[in-house]
């Protein structure tokens, strides 16, 4: 996909599933963080089955600045981040937790990181603080961070935090999996890229409960890990490539 020279600088990706009540609250929240600025917010409707299409649909309506795609059926996260970087007119992608306990304020600077610190920055990644989960999943996500941190050595705290800021090319760079969204600070770095992060205090959900596990996805996150690790691994230089000028004539 060419971006369109009157493309948005910024495309908010938003993956949801089964987030109807949250939809308009968040939607005007980013809006108001990006007031002044170039961008578009792109949802990604993960195969709901309550009324989030007919609320997406009735506010891309009145707001110019929302576009929307479904998946027929609930192809996971980072299928759906994929989905929205794909469709994404921006060069500068951000990506955002649909549930609203990412603060979109913190939007900004995010994106003022990415720019700020060059071509050779690829990423931004949100690092919480506050957790306002419950006991157990404050529990899951520290060991499960722990255990990521110490095989991939990515230097990030938290890649669970569903803020993130990255370039649209690196994204589309990165190697496609239905857990990627969990691991892009350690990927991008493999593609040569810097990674940056910015702390960003979470909230609480606005409405409705989670429609994550833990067990469900247990061994398939260790599964994860092992090819992420074996990716990194076998990338042994990322090359500096020059020429290509046309010395004719």
């Amino acid at each position: 996909m060419t971006l369109a020279s009157n493309a948005p600088e910024i495309s908010v990706v938003v993956p949801v599933r089964n987030e109807a009540g949250n939809i308009e609250p968040l939607i005007r929240e980013i809006a108001r963080a990006l007031s002044g600025r170039s961008f578009e917010i792109v949802y990604v409707d993960d195969g709901s089955s309550d009324a989030t299409p007919a609320e997406l649909q009735r506010l891309q309506t009145e707001l110019p600045f929302l576009r929307s795609f479904r998946h027929a059926a609930s192809c996971g996260q980072s299928c759906a981040v994929r989905t929205g970087v794909r469709n994404a007119r921006g060069s500068l992608i951000v990506t955002i937790d649909g549930d609203g306990q990412n603060d979109p304020a913190y939007i900004p600077a995010l994106v003022d990181a990415l720019t700020s610190g060059g071509p050779t920055t690829g990423m931004i990644a949100g690092q919480r603080l506050g957790r306002k989960d419950t006991g157990f999943k404050r529990w899951q996500s520290k060991t499960a961070n722990n255990v990521r941190a110490w095989v991939l050595k990515d230097g990030t705290r938290d890649t669970g935090c569903g803020l993130k800021a990255v370039r649209r090319d690196v994204y589309l760079a990165l190697p496609y999996f239905d857990a990627l969204h969990r691991f892009m600070p350690a990927l991008v770095k493999r593609e040569g890229f810097d990674v940056g992060h910015v702390d960003v205090v979470d909230r609480p959900r606005l409405t409705g409960v989670s429609n994550y596990g833990f067990f469900d996805r247990l061994w398939v996150g260790i599964l994860d890990l092992v090819g992420v690790w074996w990716l990194v691994r076998r990338r042994r230089r990322v090359p500096v490539v020059t020429g290509g000028a046309n010395d004719a004539g």
